[in-house]
């Protein structure tokens, strides 16, 4: 799949499935292909664990983009960003808020209040104090989170789905150019291209969609 899609994406995704069989193994070869790696593990542990975690992560090659859980709180977040900092080429790291398969009756379901875009913003305020580069939220919250996170506070969009694609088991989903216009820095698409007969003329449909998304012409027919 990677070979296949050389040259129509730049970073893939490494999540806890792959990374269970497979280990480090699976990074070294992604980016011995020439990709960045989202490693997408989304740790949540004790400070002194997920600090232990986040540094080896970033010792692997090519780990460009790297998850946590914002809801294992402030000092584990803080533990995190001083694991790798004055690192070289450490990667971003990205505070899980609130998981697009989620919705508020979920939510209720495990005892947390109020609606996943208020849960959203407060975990992205959170992890911005606590010194991540950014979260992972979905296009529904993004709006919101620029404008209390500023310009360089990265966001990263899953449930990404292209027109006339199947929402599958996600709840909260967007199009590429929604997912854009409400502030994302990166997408996450991928059943709609893995799943795909032909997955590179599908991500080459996505990248043809992100850029007309971010055309000169369609920014400004925005404001």
């Amino acid at each position: 799949m990677a070979r296949r899609l050389h040259g129509a994406a730049t970073i893939l995704k490494i999540g806890s499935q792959l990374f269970t069989a497979e280990g480090p193994r699976a990074v070294r070869k992604i980016a011995s292909l020439g990709f960045g790696v989202f490693l997408d593990l989304k740790f949540h542990d004790i400070p002194n664990t997920v600090a232990g975690s986040v540094a080896a992560a970033a010792r692997l090659p090519g780990v460009r983009l790297l998850t946590l859980h914002t809801l294992g709180g402030a000092d584990m977040m803080r533990a995190a960003a001083q694991a790798v900092a004055g690192t070289k080429n450490r990667p971003a790291l990205l505070g899980v808020t609130v998981l697009t398969s989620h919705d508020a009756a979920t939510l209720r379901s495990v005892g947390i209040s109020g609606t996943p875009g208020s849960r959203a913003l407060a975990l992205a305020k959170l992890a911005r104090k606590a010194g991540l580069d950014g979260v992972v939220a979905s296009a529904h919250e993004a709006r919101a989170i620029r404008r209390a996170c500023g310009r360089d506070f990265l966001i990263v969009v899953p449930g990404v789905r292209p027109a006339n694609s199947a929402a599958n088991d996600q709840s909260r989903i967007a199009t590429p150019a929604e997912a854009i216009h409400a502030g994302a820095s990166y997408l996450v698409i991928g059943r709609p291209i893995t799943g795909a007969k032909n997955p590179r003329e599908a991500a080459l449909a996505v990248a043809k969609e992100i850029a007309a998304a971010t055309h000169p012409d369609s920014l400004k027919a925005r404001g």
